[in-house]
């Protein structure tokens, strides 16, 4: 390999941590990523109860626009570190993302538009990337069906003030057809089992788990596939559409384990899951690779739950149940949301 190579960034590189604590607390102080932080006082206020029919939607955005009783869900994600990487996969991942939110709301997603502003015009790197960039959306709004005018990107060029990484930003409306149908992510009663469809890899790539606790900033992007996603929202509608789940959250930003942590949080409940023993415990938890989502399920749907994924031949791994509010993995206490890994940290 010569110096100006340089070396793919593969899982055997750093080594799985002794202290999932240390690696807990750490990641808790990123206000992007921390469920609890300064930025949350500044939030929008929550959506009316009334309106519709629920108690935990404020990040929902869930809206209804007139009389007939059609609600609408909108959801914005947008991306530039992954664009860098492969723009033609970065740009069905941010679609995939939302959709997933949409269809874990109980919304059937429709339309999309997307936007890609500080591109340099002048440059043949900056016009590939947009190009890759147009197939990926393409190949997305295929899959998952939804209306993108005229595959058209809306563009913003460079500013004055310096080098600013192009930015790929993507926004997605979903109609749900009832108050009955709206689905939430929190985790809702002690005792209800969680279980994850999709499958975990040794996969940390592209991580915030990889980027802020090992500071390792480039890598290739995690586990995705496009076709499987499509399987996992048609099953989802279903899931959801038969009353099997109580709750419903795709595997986002910081991986299961803050997941489930924002899940627990709105109703100060806790988790006590088991890693896949198969799977590095770092990857598992903090693991950022996509086609995965979170269910709570009453137990006594749980078998009719399972049924229905083996029929349609979507992985599925029971991870443990919601407890009081204790944090528990692998049999390992960790605290109380009260007053355990959130109360301490804010303390």
């Amino acid at each position: 390999m010569s110096e100006t190579e340089t070396k793919v960034f593969t899982i055997d590189q750093v080594s799985e941590p002794e202290d999932l604590r240390n690696v807990i607390y750490s990641m808790i102080a990123i206000p992007h990523l921390s469920p609890v932080n300064i930025f949350s006082e500044f939030a929008s206020a929550a959506i009316d109860s009334k309106q519709v029919g629920k108690d935990d939607l404020s990040g929902a955005g869930i809206f209804q626009i007139d009389e007939d009783g059609m609600l609408f869900s909108q959801t914005i994600y947008a991306d530039y570190k992954r664009l860098a990487v492969d723009p033609f996969v970065a740009a069905q991942i941010i679609v995939a993302k939302a959709v997933r939110r949409l269809v874990c709301y109980g919304a059937e997603p429709v339309a999309m538009s997307a936007y890609l502003n500080n591109v340099d015009f002048a440059s043949p790197i900056a016009e590939e990337m947009v190009m890759a960039a147009r197939l990926g959306l393409n190949a997305a709004a295929t899959v998952f069906n939804l209306q993108f005018p005229n595959w058209k990107i809306f563009y913003d060029k460079v500013n004055s003030e310096g080098a600013v990484p192009p930015t790929l930003t993507v926004s997605l409306v979903g109609k749900i057809k009832s108050r009955d149908q709206v689905m939430t992510p929190s985790l809702k009663k002690k005792g209800h089992n969680i279980l994850m469809i999709g499958r975990s890899f040794n996969d940390i790539n592209a991580s915030e788990y990889l980027d802020h606790f090992h500071e390792i900033k480039n890598s290739p992007l995690m586990h995705f596939n496009l076709s499987f996603e499509s399987k996992l929202m048609t099953a989802t509608k279903e899931l959801i559409k038969n009353n099997l789940v109580v709750s419903a959250s795709p595997v986002g930003i910081g991986g299961l384990f803050f997941t489930l942590l924002r899940d627990a949080l709105p109703h100060e409940l806790g988790f006590d899951i088991t890693t896949d023993a198969e799977i590095r415990s770092d990857a598992f938890l903090f693991g950022e690779g996509m086609g995965r989502i979170v269910f709570s399920v009453e137990e006594e749907r749980e078998d009719e739950f399972v049924d229905f994924l083996y029929d349609h031949n979507i992985p599925v791994i029971t991870l443990g149940h919601v407890t009081k509010g204790e944090i528990r993995i692998d049999d390992q206490s960790l605290g109380f949301v009260d007053k355990g890994i959130v109360g301490e940290y804010l303390d």
